[in-house]
């Protein structure tokens, strides 16, 4: 009898400890492959709504997930959600400016930037941009938000002390991912022709195009900002590195299909792209002229919106489970409640 309320007490424990699991995530099983790397972590959040490009406040653990109608704002370490911000009607993206305490939203729909108080996730106010805003970076050297407008091939340039539009710049196709390297400069990578547009931060003009062939399509886009190195994710399944001084061509490595998201680990030197195929490929910075494919880490399909953990040199990529393998992106296709943060790490 003892041993068999024992095991029955072991059960009870086990199952206790299955829930807790249940609700803030499950633990990955996956043995690691040359990288280290691996799913550690599934945070189940369900929902409505797909997602966009994720945004991390890594000194205060606040994980900012754009879900169409607005932003979920989560615990980047319990997975607990926070709050949210409402009303951001198509939202595509959030930028951060700490040491200001504000957030800035890229509402798709109604071309807008929301301005939202970190502390409080309340919105303080409303700035019209060009049209369907999607990503968004904010440059703390000049205290700038950029906005890249997709519909109409431009960026907006908003004030990020006062709210107020600095300036409009145009461009000659559709602004995809862009980084700022804290010295006057945006980058931006543009679809077609392949490029990244340099512009100049404070005159708010173009400085110059620096060509990304045999890239096409590109993406999202990191930096090494020590060595001065852009790494381009590109759709037909490449990386593209440059040099952001001269433009000049260093490199291009294999990744995997459908990549979007890009992120540089400078602790590490590490080069990640997420790929709608399901899988993260990690690239090693050997030198600032060469750079090797370490391991193609296997993810879950679709799950290619991705953000580094400057804290933990973890990785955080949002998905769902869809009815098609073809379909990804549709929100007809994608299966209810099944949305999920992965957390990649060692």
């Amino acid at each position: 009898m003892r041993k068999s309320s024992k095991l029955a007490g072991m059960a009870v424990a086990l199952s206790l400890t299955g829930l807790v699991m249940g609700q803030v995530g499950k633990r990955g099983s996956v043995s690691p492959g040359p990288s280290g790397y691996r799913v550690v972590r599934t945070i189940p959040l369900g929902g409505e709504g797909l997602w966009d490009r994720l945004a991390l406040d890594s000194a205060t653990r606040r994980l900012y997930v754009p879900r169409d109608t607005h932003v979920m704002v989560l615990d980047a370490d319990t997975g607990a959600v926070i709050g949210s911000i409402p009303d951001t009607q198509g939202v595509h993206g959030v930028a951060l400016a700490p040491e200001l305490g504000r957030g800035f939203s890229s509402n798709g729909r109604t071309n807008t930037v929301t301005v939202f108080d970190l502390k409080t996730l309340k919105t303080t106010g409303t700035v019209q941009t060009g049209k369907n805003p999607d990503a968004i970076v904010y440059d703390s050297a000049s205290k700038t938000v950029f906005s890249m407008n997709s519909g109409n091939q431009s960026i907006t340039a908003i004030d990020a002390t006062n709210g107020t539009v600095r300036g409009t710049i145009r461009l000659v196709d559709d602004p995809e991912g862009a980084v700022t390297d804290g010295k006057g400069n945006l980058y931006v990578n543009i679809a077609d022709p392949a490029e990244i547009a340099v512009i100049d931060v404070a005159k708010l003009s173009l400085r110059r195009r620096i060509p990304l062939a045999p890239c096409q399509e590109p993406r999202g886009i990191a930096m090494d900002i020590k060595t001065r190195r852009l790494f381009s994710g590109c759709s037909n399944e490449i990386m593209v590195v440059t040099d952001a001084d001269s433009g000049g061509f260093i490199a291009k490595v294999q990744t995997g299909g459908r990549t979007d998201s890009v992120a540089f680990d400078p602790g590490h030197q590490l080069a990640f792209t997420a790929n709608g195929v399901g899988t993260v490929t990690v690239v090693r910075e050997e030198s600032p002229n060469k750079f090797t494919v370490v391991e193609n880490v296997k993810t879950k399909r679709g799950a290619r919106s991705m953000v580094l953990d400057g804290k933990t040199h973890r990785i955080l990529l949002a998905t769902a489970a869809f009815r098609s393998p073809a379909q990804i992106e549709e929100p007809n296709f994608m299966e209810p409640n099944s949305f999920v943060i992965l957390i990649v790490g060692k």
